[in-house]
């Protein structure tokens, strides 16, 4: 049954044709199990080869054959080789679906995929659909199926999680009432009831491709097809799930009724198959060869979307939860992940992928008790699902975490409704890290825009609590407690305890309604906390945080202007002083040795803080962030150096008056100018090689 075919848009290339072959399987099988009498029904069957663990049901006359992918696929008859073509049945529902008529039509295979690799071939059908009919291929870490009318131009688009390295059954319906419905597995994945028009789409020819643009380079995968059947009729999920369990070689249990295809009556199908294994086995398989957090997240995107909508056992829902969550561990610590996390916008897809993976087991998530929780930890995240019973709740509140600093509290009149519950709890561990550059204007916090120049930075765990249904909560009504403490990186931690600057803490939430992750602080208040903790008053739950703006204080124009004032006056009564001094001290320059050496220092100190009060003067008259601004700065530092070094010069001397009387005064001249002017020098240059994006790049001309 099987063949490694270049599949084409990951790329994938099938010819398919139109055969007047009718099934008649003549298999023991079909006796034993329901879902062979569903096979047995099939307009056209290729078993192609045989494959271990996909049962397939025997033509008693004669055998069929794979066909090569630049010929079609063919089956071996009497006559000899008969290649498949639909150009002699332009009137079939297989090659023109809007001949189907109300009974629709039904495609069906197994399909897998294998490592991928890339070169440049031609392509043998041109790389496009060119007929009317189907379309499936893969691309982009998703799988589509598109289907075309093209009496009416109309398309009907579905996209599915695309097969990985195990063998995974695909099967669409389609009715021109009901549209497409996609079941992957067994299960539908997907639907496009309504279609769309399109009136350019292929070439008016039978025959049907499926393949990728021509005019791009190929990249290949190596994968394989295997049991491509096709009914002139849209199977009920009855018999696709009957049909399925057949082929994987799982039992069922039937009620005594036919099946749905044999008699009106409806079939009573219960499937109790673990149809989440394979899902799990991919997820630990595909993890290894993760290399692109954006191809990742949409691996992950069409896995949630591909879910099963099948009941799970406790210990399957806590496998699946792991390994999902290990998965998206090591999505944050892949290696190129640090150019992707600047916006944001993987690491929020992240997070609504977990939300609807969690609320996905949650609710399908079997109750045989009243209370069924769950629980446990990861790399990511410590969660929790719970189903119960409200009734049953015999605490005042419900709290998760159970224990901890962090935590969301429910009040047990929060939760009205008397139907089962689900509530699902994550506290993230380290994803606020990667949410540091938050532009006010992209949020739905207007206390945030109105400083749209300091970014937001999240400064706590991320929490989530969901509960379906939805509680009904008002300002009037008991309120969701959140309590985070906050976990401040080195920076936050000196902007958050700088004078100059003022702290704003906004308890806010992630939004996806809009389809994308957006923070607002719509009914959440701040109800107390400080730099250590902040607890928050909610009317509704959903991810949570402590987002952090630090906004530089501003005087006013008045107090600009006095301050102003005030510098310009002393620092000019400044200068003028220190110059009367040096003047002073040029004239007294004719006396005795020992008052010269003093007179020298006392020179040296008025004249590094005269010419630093000029530099300062001048300094003011240039924006920061310039280059002359950053000259000044650096003159500013080495001056202000040397007027505290020849302070150091100054007690020195001072030391060496007192202590050593009959010391030689002229053998300390040299040192005296070493300290006062040459160690500031040192300073300086070590701060320019290692800090020079520090001077002049604040508000003002100085080092930062």
């Amino acid at each position: 049954m099987r063949k490694l075919l270049p599949l084409c848009c990951w790329h994938s290339c099938l010819l398919l044709s139109y055969c007047g072959f009718q099934v008649h399987g003549a298999d023991t099988r079909s006796q034993a199990h329901p879902g062979f009498d569903v096979l047995a029904s099939a307009s056209h069957y290729w078993p192609l080869e045989s494959v271990d663990g996909i049962h397939e049901l025997q033509e008693t006359t004669g055998d069929i054959v794979e066909g090569k992918v630049n010929k079609g696929i063919y089956l071996k008859e009497e006559k000899g080789v008969t290649f498949l073509y639909y150009g002699r049945y332009k009137t079939s529902c297989i090659s023109n679906p809007a001949q189907c008529g109300p009974e629709g039509v039904t495609f069906s295979f197994f399909w897998k995929t294998q490592a991928e690799h890339s070169r440049t071939t031609p392509f043998a059908f041109g790389g496009q659909v060119i007929s009317n009919g189907f379309k499936v291929c893969s691309s982009g870490g998703k799988g589509f199926v598109e289907l075309y009318t093209r009496e009416n131009s109309m398309t009907w688009e579905a996209t599915f999680s695309p097969p990985g390295p195990y063998w995974t059954h695909v099967l669409f319906t389609w009715k021109s009432k009901e549209g497409l419905k996609v079941y992957v597995n067994g299960t539908l994945t997907t639907s496009d009831p309504s279609g769309k028009v399109s009136h350019a789409y292929g070439e008016p020819n039978v025959n049907l491709v499926i393949g990728s643009d021509e005019r791009q380079p190929k990249r290949y995968e190596n994968g394989a097809f295997d049991e491509f059947i096709i009914w002139e009729r849209a199977l009920t999920p009855d018999e696709i799930a009957m049909y399925f369990t057949a082929a994987i070689g799982k039992h069922v249990l039937l009620s005594s009724t036919p099946p749905s295809f044999l008699t009106t009556a409806t079939a009573n199908t219960m499937v109790p198959i673990d149809v989440y294994h394979p899902i799990i086995t991919n997820l630990t398989e595909e993890r290894r060869n993760f290399q692109s957090p954006g191809i990742v997240l949409n691996y992950l995107q069409n896995m949630s979307l591909s879910l099963p909508n099948k009941s799970l056992s406790e210990e399957t829902a806590l496998n699946l939860t792991k390994t999902f969550l290990k998965t998206v561990g090591e999505v944050l610590f892949l290696p190129s992940w640090t150019a992707v996390s600047e916006d944001g916008a993987v690491v929020l897809g992240l997070i609504d992928t977990v939300d609807t993976v969690m609320g996905h087991i949650s609710f399908n998530l079997q109750a045989s008790e009243p209370q069924v929780a769950i629980t446990g930890s990861s790399s990511v995240a410590d969660f929790s699902m719970a189903k119960l019973l409200p009734k049953t709740m015999n605490s005042s509140h419900y709290r998760f975490p159970a224990q901890g600093q962090n935590y969301i509290e429910i009040p047990h009149e929060a939760f009205h409704s008397q139907a089962w519950t689900t509530v699902v709890g994550l506290l993230y561990r380290s994803v606020h890290y990667y949410l540091s550059s938050i532009q006010p204007a992209s949020t739905k916090i207007a206390e945030a825009a109105n400083y749209k120049h300091c970014l937001l930075s999240v400064s706590s765990c991320l929490i989530s609590l969901e509960v379906f249904p939805t509680l009904k909560l008002s300002q009037n009504s008991p309120l969701v407690t959140v309590h985070l403490w906050h976990h401040l990186t080195q920076r936050q931690y000196i902007e958050a305890t700088n004078e100059s600057n003022r702290i704003f803490l906004y308890c806010a939430f992630l939004d996806f309604s809009s389809g994308e992750g957006i923070w607002s602080n719509q009914g959440c208040a701040l109800a107390e906390g400080n730099l250590s903790y902040s607890v928050c008053r909610c009317t509704h739950l959903t991810n949570f945080a402590i987002l952090m703006q630090v906004v530089p204080l501003e005087h006013t124009r008045g107090h600009q202007v006095a301050l102003s004032s005030v510098s310009y006056i002393g620092c000019s009564l400044s200068v003028l002083c220190l110059t009367i001094t040096l003047a002073t001290f040029a004239v007294l320059s004719s006396v005795s040795t020992i008052r010269n050496q003093r007179y020298h220092i006392h020179a040296n100190l008025s004249c590094a803080i005269l010419v630093a009060q000029v530099v300062l003067l001048i300094s003011f008259h240039f924006e920061p962030g310039t280059a002359p601004c950053q000259v000044l700065a650096v003159l500013l530092h080495y001056l202000f150096l040397s007027v505290f070094a020849w302070m150091l010069v100054e007690g020195l001397h001072l030391y060496s008056m007192v202590i050593k009387v009959f010391g030689s005064e002229d053998s300390k001249h040299r040192y005296y100018y070493g300290i006062g002017w040459g160690f500031p020098l040192l300073i300086c240059i070590i701060s320019i090689v290692f800090a020079m994006d520090s001077y002049g790049t604040s508000k003002k001309t100085t080092i930062s």
